[in-house]
């Protein structure tokens, strides 16, 4: 059997032109068989589902015959929106291929326009659909946290749900600024940043009272008073009184010293320094602006950027640029839109939001927002002054961040096609598949699997293999149990897959590789060659990575072909930095799911193999008899007299030890 040929371009389709447009639309709505796309058996399962709508606001997802979303949107009349889909002649492409590939759809009705905006927002990131503009960084933003669940706040960076009792400052651009941030403001305030139970132990003051940077409430050299004094002041300043907190330390400074009291106000004069160090490292200035966040949109060789500012009291508190997927044939205003509503998903928006574009449905927007942050938001293109200046200053940085993602892009492309060529390759790999196990002496042995493509790595499609039949130190034996696993179930997800390859774009466990990459030389190529021909697979491109002579020495690596060849790049080869980045990743990650896996080894009691004994009841025989071997040797009655232990388990315990079989 030979796999099935997958497309060689992945992600977001683009729209050809000309003739080839032609005859690329006219297969791709042509039925190949079940499931296939098929433009008529998509709107007409679109036409059964307007049917039963109502003029009433909601949102709507197209599903394929797999089940899996391919788009989501919203809607003020349901009912009118969804029949939009059924006019095929006033659809772009991009709207036409996705229409060609629903097979059902999913509707929720909702209470107004707004909320199915943000309910919108919701869908797109659980389900991240290939129709929809998506916003790629899917890491949570840092915020600062005053922690006010203790008689002494705690200073804190916080990441995720807002769950703790206190105020929250942010979002910071990157954990380095929330980071120098707090350390400035310890300096600044004092504010302890140690853990409740590290506070409830000390019986002196630790390092940081030492270097001035906490007021040591823990052992007394400040009471509850003097410290709510500073944490009031900690929250003016966060809160955009700093010129207000600053005047306060510069009067108390000028007290100190003229009560001769130079050791205090050295001390202020050191947390002025830090307050002026907050205000001066700002490298955007946005002073006069208050509470804002910064929004501006380039777009040039069909990709689009966007650049954020968070202003907090007048001070920047870090920038970030965003490069949305998906954004072919969509109107620029609509994917600042999208980005947008997905941003304030997670973080709640700000007073005043300052754009560089209406967007469509705006007074729907900011009544989605408002309803989000609890009071009212406005958003606005800024016309003249600070905030004028400010918006220009985050365009420039667009257009230069997306310049500067074009160029690296194109080195990028570059370094693949001669990756390529170097590989033999038929086209640039569009996923790439690398291999390596870890283990110690075949103890605990774990294979892995990292994925990358052309913008990176994939690592929601990492998997990890527990090896089990390969028990002995046999890497060999290891390499041929994960790809047969592997490649079976692939093998077997395409004999039983409703749609062909092209539709499982993204989907990540479903898709052949255009290139697999062993860690390992002539014997792990060898085993992988072997195992693939034995399950009659042919055409997968197999390459290994060895160390070469110079075992150790980074640059030597020597690349096994399946056929028995060699090569070598030279040493300071981009194609080699870039084989070398994708061994190392397995590498990582191979050790450190073997860790994790001899970690809890360590931790295991032969208790967790006896059915019905949890982890309660387990601490409970442990405490008692201090061992499990303890436990085995013990009597029915002593079982019994255990605490916490019923009669019942204490026949179950004693039974699995006892048994004669």
């Amino acid at each position: 059997m030979t796999r099935k040929q997958t497309p060689s371009s992945a992600g977001t389709p683009t729209a050809p032109t000309g003739a080839d447009r032609f005859n690329e639309d006219r297969a791709s709505y042509t039925v190949r068989g079940s499931g296939q796309p098929d433009l008529e058996a998509g709107v007409a399962a679109i036409r059964d589902t307007v049917k039963t709508l109502k003029p009433k606001p909601g949102v709507y997802r197209m599903l394929d015959a797999r089940g899996d979303v391919l788009y989501v949107g919203k809607a003020r009349a349901l009912k009118n929106r969804v029949a939009n889909y059924t006019q095929v002649a006033n659809l772009t492409n991009r709207l036409q291929r996705m229409v060609s590939q629903t097979r059902r759809m999913e509707i929720v009705t909702t209470n107004s326009e707004a909320e199915a905006l943000l309910l919108e927002a919701q869908f797109i990131k659980r389900f991240r659909p290939p129709y929809n503009v998506l916003l790629r960084d899917d890491k949570s933003f840092p915020f600062i946290l005053l922690r006010m669940d203790h008689a002494y706040p705690r200073i804190m960076k916080h990441r995720g749900a807002r769950k703790a009792k206190g105020s929250y400052y942010g979002p910071f651009a990157s954990a380095g600024s929330v980071n120098t941030t707090i350390n400035a403001l310890q300096k600044l305030f004092l504010l302890r940043s140690c853990t409740d139970s590290f506070f409830s132990r000390r019986d002196r003051p630790c390092l940081l009272y030492q270097i001035k940077r906490c007021a040591a409430p823990c052992v007394g050299r400040i009471d509850e008073g003097g410290y709510d004094a500073l944490v009031q002041q900690a929250k003016d300043f966060l809160g955009g009184k700093s010129s207000a907190v600053q005047s306060d330390l510069e009067r108390q400074m000028g007290e100190a010293a003229e009560k001769l009291d130079f050791e205090s106000a050295a001390m202020l004069r050191d947390r002025l320094r830090a307050a002026t160090f907050i205000q001066g490292s700002q490298a955007v200035n946005a002073s006069g602006v208050g509470d804002a966040d910064v929004f501006a949109l380039a777009e040039k060789g069909g990709q689009v950027g966007i650049q954020a500012f968070f202003v907090r009291g007048g001070q920047n508190w870090g920038h970030r640029a965003f490069f949305p997927s998906h954004t072919q044939e969509v109107e620029p205003a609509q994917v600042l839109a999208n980005v947008l509503a997905q941003f304030y998903e997670e973080v709640p928006p700000p007073r005043t939001i300052l754009i560089d574009r209406i967007l469509p449905d705006q007074p729907v927007v900011e009544e989605a927002f408002a309803a989000t942050a609890g009071h009212r938001v406005e958003i606005s293109i800024p016309q003249r002054g600070d905030r004028r200046r400010l918006m220009e200053q985050a365009q420039r940085n667009a257009t230069e961040a997306l310049e500067r993602r074009l160029a690296e892009s194109g080195t990028k492309a570059k370094v693949m096609r001669e990756l390529a060529e170097f590989l033999e390759l038929p086209e640039v790999p569009q996923r790439v598949e690398i291999y390596d196990n870890s283990h110690i002496q075949g103890a605990k042995a774990v294979g892995g699997m990292v994925v990358a493509g052309p913008e990176g790595f994939i690592r929601n499609q990492y998997r990890k293999f527990n090896i089990k039949t390969a028990q002995t130190n046999d890497d060999f034996a290891m390499m041929r149990e994960v790809m047969t696993r592997r490649f079976e179930r692939l093998q077997r997800e395409s004999s039983s897959a409703d749609v062909d390859q092209s539709d499982q774009q993204g989907r990540g466990e479903g898709e052949w590789p255009d290139l697999v990459l062993i860690d390992g030389g002539k014997g792990q190529m060898s085993a992988v060659r072997d195992t693939l021909e034995e399950l009659g697979i042919e055409d997968v491109p197999l390459i290994a990575i060895a160390k070469g002579p110079d075992h150790g020495r980074e640059g030597r690596e020597v690349f096994h072909f399946p056929d028995g060849r060699e090569k070598t790049l030279p040493v300071n080869s981009p194609v080699l930095f870039q084989l070398q980045l994708w061994r190392d990743e397995v590498h990582r990650f191979a050790i450190g799911a073997h860790r994790a896996k001899r970690s809890r080894a360590i931790t295991a009691s032969p208790l967790d193999e006896i059915p019905g004994i949890g982890p309660a009841r387990k601490r409970a025989l442990l405490l008692h008899f201090g061992t499990a071997g303890r436990v085995r040797a013990a009597s029915l009655e002593d079982l019994q007299r255990a605490p916490g232990v019923s009669a019942a388990v204490a026949q179950t315990v004693y039974d699995y030890y006892h048994s004669s079989g």
